[in-house]
């Protein structure tokens, strides 16, 4: 018999097992994947974006839709602060990069486990690896035992930590939703909102693995202008993804509903029409006897010159520069201006960074993430539903969650 049982060893999970065990509990957390953190390993690129460094609460909470109200309790007891004084405490600092992303000092999202390890260690939680659980047993109104490969594990308390149901390769199947429901919880749906957007164009297929940056998006509705976008896009074989994409996901989504979706990526959002081909002429003249080739990459983003030549087959990628003719030079400009995109979808949870659906708001205690429905129940991280951007905003969650949900177990 157990004071508090933990189910799920990822980011949430960990946390919340180790803060019960520190406050004197004894825990077993339970894991179905041959080894904890099997998502947190690669989060961010494998660089581990470990949270967002926005000081203001009110701004931080901003980014976490209609949970915010929700979240500020429990952003008081355990909040950015805490997890950056909680990691370097531990010898893990962490250096904070461009739009507050926050990431351990090593970049390495090994490290983070290994801290949030040596955590349950100095706690004697008891860890049980390829160990999922199977069932979850009721008695009036609250749970009696967990069954994990036949053996039953009972406990005063239990954190469900099991994650949504982004990236199902690191085992984030939605088990904790079909739980939640069987015994008792309103559960949202899930749908990928954090996810690159599939297109047509082979122009930017052919480009994968190539970053556009500083460049300016917008999305247009059956060539309706919805919205515009600012930053740094990653080509991929199926399409776009990075930050700014991912971000747009959700809204994305929407559009699609709706009509036609195309875009237009603006390479030099600095620059009108007029300043841009004046910024060619000057290019082409200092390169004269060069090709249009090799002249028009000092123009295009790094290692996209070919492919996007190859929009405009008329114009010989061999013709000299101060051949181009003043009407072709006007259409590359006009080209590098309104690169043509037309998505036809979002990838699915196989790619997503974060899916929502999970446990409405309402059935859990924002102070303590204690279950309103079932009594000895805590529920942790991406099983709750709560809409949030890319950034470090997902893993704050789970730190903030786990911890607080741990600190009350």
């Amino acid at each position: 018999m157990y004071d508090v049982i933990v189910v799920g060893g990822g980011a949430s999970g960990m946390m919340a097992a180790g803060r019960a065990a520190e406050r004197g509990n004894r825990v077993l957390l339970l894991e179905k994947n041959e080894q904890l953190g099997q998502k947190l390993r690669i989060t961010g690129g494998g660089r581990c974006n470990i949270t967002n460094a926005e000081e203001d609460v009110h701004r931080l909470l901003a980014h976490y839709g209609n949970a915010q109200s929700f979240l500020y309790t429990s952003l008081a007891q355990f909040g950015v602060a805490d997890t950056v004084s909680f990691f370097a405490s531990r010898g893990l600092p962490i250096v904070v990069q461009e739009n507050l992303r926050a990431f351990p000092a090593t970049e390495k999202a090994g490290d983070v486990v290994r801290v949030l390890e040596e955590y349950l260690a100095a706690g004697n939680v008891d860890i049980a690896t390829n160990t999922p659980v199977t069932d979850v047993v009721m008695k009036a109104g609250a749970i009696a035992k967990v069954v994990a490969k036949g053996e039953v594990y009972q406990a005063a308390s239990y954190i469900f930590a099991t994650g949504g149901m982004s990236h199902p390769e690191t085992g984030s199947s939605g088990d904790g939703f079909s739980w939640l429901a069987k015994i008792g919880h309103t559960v949202a749906a899930p749908t990928p909102t954090i996810v690159p957007l599939r297109v047509v164009e082979p122009w930017i297929t052919s480009l994968a693995g190539v970053s556009l940056p500083d460049v300016k998006i917008t999305f247009y509705v059956n060539d309706q202008k919805r919205s515009s976008l600012s930053g740094t896009i990653l080509c991929t074989h199926f399409g776009l993804s990075g930050p700014l994409i991912l971000n747009a996901a959700a809204s994305v989504a929407d559009m699609l509903q709706e009509g036609v979706v195309t875009a237009r990526i603006d390479t030099a959002p600095t620059l009108d029409l007029g300043a841009l081909d004046k910024k060619m002429v000057e290019i082409f003249d200092a390169n004269k006897n060069r090709t249009l080739k090799n002249v028009l990459k000092h123009i295009t983003p790094p290692g996209t010159a070919n492919a996007i030549l190859g929009l405009v087959p008329y114009i010989n990628p061999a013709t000299k520069a101060h051949s181009v003719s003043r009407e072709d030079r006007k259409q590359l400009g006009q080209l590098l201006k309104t690169l043509p995109v037309t998505i036809t979808g979002l990838m699915g949870f196989e790619k997503a960074v974060v899916a929502d659906g999970g446990v409405v708001l309402s059935e859990i205690d924002g102070k303590t993430f204690r279950s309103r429905v079932i009594s000895n129940l805590f529920v942790t991280g991406d099983l709750l539903h709560i809409n949030r951007p890319s950034g470090g905003y997902s893993l704050q969650l789970c730190w903030t969650t786990g911890y607080v949900a741990g600190n009350h177990a």
